[in-house]
């Protein structure tokens, strides 16, 4: 199924993510690699113009065929031929190829949020509103406990280093690290609850445009829009859907699933305003912790958490997951930032306009996927993924 353009079929996915293994690895450094199906290059391409033509991405959800069984059927295939080559002396032979092994990994990651997200999205189009897991599913995760001592966090005025430096995996659009000038400025220290965006709502924020961007406001009017993606108002109560079934809105859980026009209005309403990407890596540096302490994807949480302070000197919290945040900064290459050649560069460099930088990873985000320096990024108006506020004081 594919209800929307933004939302592609689960088996998709996993063709998809399943193709990359084969196109970028296998079939030009895997010898003797048999190609599974000479067509699955065009079903399972899905923006790479180096690489030929693909079926349209918004027609992905009329692919009767392959079958999910032909799907792992190849998933295997593909999977045997990575643990022989890997097995092999290919890498300590090509280690200029390990860090091609690595984005393949990192954009499989990638999937399995978008597999959260957009089975999410599917499920909640049936009136019946199934849940995808049973409440008391969740294995860890963060407890429960009480917000920071202090709302407010100061970030002092100077040079802040920006992007990614040192070892370990990154991708080519948190390059190259840079330092950047900073006033200081004081950030919330936890995400904006349900119950403060409920009172944006009560109060007409949807009505009134004095709080909208042009384009956020001719949206809200063509749409209808009058609460959050998911929010449901049954006989005065307020509920939402989530992959644990319909629930009761939890006032303390941090507001997720609006677009940053709408963060934008409840950030304008409020009286303060958006971080840039910037400001919150700045802040990020000195109180993100670690994603172990965060609520990611492992958790089976599914769902962000209400704010508690796990450990007393760190000052600002959720971070690392829960919910991606949406910055007032455009997604545009960093000083220096070169395109890779070849296909591989089509991955992020491309997509740099008319999109803004969100931080932070979600409740759907693996662990070991996210740091302080990741970029996510989309356009204004999206809403399916896990993507909430956090405050700066104007």
């Amino acid at each position: 199924m594919q209800p929307m353009v933004d939302v592609s079929p689960p088996k998709w996915h996993l063709g998809h993510t399943t193709w990359f293994f084969e196109t970028f690895i296998l079939k030009p450094h895997a010898r003797n690699y048999q190609e599974f199906h000479p067509q699955y290059a065009f079903l399972f391409n899905s923006y790479y113009n180096t690489l030929g033509s693909r079926v349209n991405r918004a027609e992905r959800g009329t692919l009767s065929r392959p079958p999910m069984a032909d799907i792992l059927a190849y998933r295997a295939h593909v999977n045997h031929a990575m643990e022989t080559l890997l097995q092999s002396d290919f890498l300590s032979q090509n280690p200029n190829q390990a860090p091609l092994f690595e984005l393949g990994l990192q954009h499989e990651q990638q999937h399995q949020e978008l597999l959260v997200t957009d089975i999410k999205y599917i499920l909640s189009c049936n009136p019946l509103l199934h849940a995808y897991l049973p409440e008391d599913s969740t294995v860890f995760g963060p407890k429960s406990g009480k917000q920071p001592k202090n709302e407010w966090v100061t970030v002092s005025a100077g040079m802040y280093q920006i992007g990614h430096q040192g070892e370990g995996f990154c991708f080519d659009n948190e390059l190259n690290p840079h330092q950047v000038y900073l006033a200081e400025f004081k950030a919330r220290a936890w995400l904006v609850t349900n119950q403060e965006y409920l009172r944006f709502i009560e109060d007409g924020g949807y009505q009134n445009f004095v709080y909208w961007l042009g384009e956020g406001w001719d949206l809200v009017q063509q749409q209808q829009w009058q609460a959050p993606l998911y929010w449901l108002q049954q006989e005065n109560e307020w509920y939402y859907y989530t992959l644990h079934g319909l629930q009761k809105l939890d006032l303390e859980a941090p507001v997720t699933h609006i677009s940053f026009y709408e963060a934008l209005a409840y950030a304008n309403w409020s009286g303060n305003r958006l971080l840039t990407e910037f400001e919150w890596e700045a802040l990020a540096q000195k109180h993100a912790g670690s994603p172990a302490a965060g609520n990611f994807l492992e958790s089976q949480s599914l769902q962000p958490k209400p704010a508690f302070q796990a450990d007393e000197n760190v000052a600002a919290v959720q971070l690392l997951g829960d919910a991606w945040e949406w910055t007032y900064s455009a997604y545009l290459p960093y000083p220096g930032f070169e395109t890779a050649p070849g296909a591989i560069g089509e991955y992020n460099g491309k997509f740099m306009i008319n999109q803004m930088v969100l931080r932070g990873g979600s409740c759907a985000t693996p662990q070991s996927h996210i740091r302080t320096t990741y970029r996510n990024f989309f356009h204004a108006d999206k809403r399916w993924q896990f993507t909430g506020i956090r405050l700066a004081q104007k």
